[in-house]
């Protein structure tokens, strides 16, 4: 009777310890839920489960990186440029340089002269707008100018092209093409900044070429 009673107890107690066992097993996978839920939560808020987690956090990543490139793009500046054989002259720079040589008509003439404010010869006023509005730095003197940029032919003529005027070559004078076979350039002492058709009687004769930045 003892053997046997000695075994219920030990039966007993293997009972009592797989009782406990089994409750720390239940703790443990309980724990182990919260903190699966615990890293879901932030998803969930969104209304994204959490197998669509790793394309929404990939998604938001590739957005920081497009509106910082955006950012970027809308901070630069035009890099200052000599001027290529193959055109670098944008549309848009084109158009640019266009309405602001146009805004500087009336803009007195000066031998020398290279901004708005002391006003403007030939090579000055041209020099300031390709620079001021395309980055492009041309030469100073129209003589430069023949072999600086693309020579076109006047029927290709667009909008913020150069045109150089002279009797014979080296051109002496230039100005910039605004389109419907305009051109603003700074004609000479005591005059202004002004408007002027190429295919005027006296234009006309002294077009000697033209090109593109």
């Amino acid at each position: 009777m003892a053997t046997t009673g000695n075994h219920k107890v030990r039966n007993g107690k293997e009972v009592q310890d797989d009782n406990m066992a089994e409750q720390e097993r239940a703790q443990q996978e309980t724990s182990n839920r919260a903190q699966d839920c615990a890293v879901e939560r932030p998803l969930s808020q969104h209304g994204i489960q959490h197998g669509d987690g790793e394309r929404w956090v990939m998604g938001n990543l590739l957005l920081c990186f497009l509106l910082l490139v955006l950012l970027g793009g809308c901070a630069s500046t035009p890099p200052a440029s000599q001027g290529g054989g193959d055109g670098r002259l944008t549309t848009k720079q084109a158009n640019d340089v266009t309405v602001y040589a146009l805004s500087l008509i009336g803009t007195p003439y000066r031998y020398g002269g290279n901004t708005p404010q002391s006003g403007f010869d030939c090579s000055g006023l041209v020099q300031h707008v390709y620079r001021t509005r395309a980055g492009i730095v041309t030469p100073r003197t129209v003589a430069a100018m023949q072999r600086w940029g693309r020579a076109i032919p006047q029927s290709a003529l667009r909008s913020g092209d150069l045109v150089l005027f002279g009797t014979r070559s080296p051109p002496d004078h230039a100005g910039i093409y605004v389109g419907k076979g305009r051109f603003v350039h700074a004609p000479s002492t005591g005059g202004v900044v002004r408007l002027d058709h190429l295919d005027s009687r006296h234009w006309s004769r002294r077009l000697l070429g033209s090109r593109r930045p």
